[in-house]
């Protein structure tokens, strides 16, 4: 693995649209210049957005020795609706009208996991799946649960190839996901409101079929979509807390052994 480094527009392949949102100066402790933060945090937007209007929330974050790096969905809507999608296919659910966020990720699956998870972050910046955190809204949700199992899977040793963790805000593991093999240690949080929520007790229990840790937290209000208040978003923060690494108290030029 080469030596770690902070992830810059040119390590990303053109077929990738990404910002990157760096740590502010002042959540580290290291004199300048800084080393490359501890941690990576994957922002991947919902079905109809795009990169640009996510990065505003990751800069919101504010996370310590975080990079926020901000992944555009591959493929434009079709008929002028705006937006990018992460599905293999465009489909409307037939008991709402609304585009359905399970519509496959085959191609989206191998976009995350060889080009940009093992490709930039773990080939060319030297990071451990351990280091990278993912936060997915709606189908940036579920394509993030699907990129994190596919890992597990083809490492065939769970435990070793696990993500940080997986945040799916509105969206459980989809129906169209594999359930074979051993599950998935990346920790999960999925957030959700009361009934109707995609996050229902049925893909609750298909999200821990395949993965071992599974935290769910509910709104108080209906329905499902973005943290609107600090009581909303504490578990998140929460997660956060205790899943990003950190250089603070860490004597300078220390080597870390994995």
């Amino acid at each position: 693995m080469p030596p770690k480094k902070p992830p810059s527009p040119p390590d990303f392949p053109s077929t990738l649209t990404v910002t990157i949102t760096p740590p502010s100066s002042s959540s580290s402790s290291r004199p300048s210049p800084a080393p490359a933060p501890p941690n990576i945090l994957l922002l991947l937007h919902g079905i109809g957005d795009t990169a640009a209007a996510f990065t505003s929330f990751g800069r919101a974050l504010n996370l310590p020795e975080t990079a926020v790096v901000t992944v555009q969905a591959p493929t434009p809507l079709p008929f002028d609706l705006g937006g990018f999608h992460w599905g293999d296919d465009v489909s409307f659910d037939s008991s709402t009208g609304n585009l359905d966020m399970d519509a496959g990720f085959t191609r989206t699956t191998t976009l995350m996991v060889n080009e940009l998870i093992e490709g930039v972050l773990v080939g060319k910046c030297g990071y451990a799946l351990r280091e990278i955190l993912v936060l997915g809204l709606g189908q940036g949700g579920m394509a993030g649960l699907v990129a994190a199992r596919e890992i597990a899977v083809r490492a065939g040793r769970g435990g070793e190839a696990a993500l940080s963790g997986v945040i799916s805000i509105g969206a459980p593991y989809p129906l169209s996901g594999s359930t074979v093999g051993a599950k998935s240690r990346t920790p999960v949080l999925l957030v959700g409101g009361r009934e109707p929520s995609a996050v229902s007790d049925g893909a609750v229990r298909r999200t821990k079929e395949v993965f071992e840790f599974v935290e769910v937290h509910r709104y108080a209000r209906k329905g499902d979509g973005m943290p609107r208040n600090r009581d909303e978003m504490m578990p998140v923060m929460q997660f956060f807390a205790r899943r990003l690494r950190s250089w603070q108290g860490v004597p300078e030029g220390s080597v870390e052994i994995t």
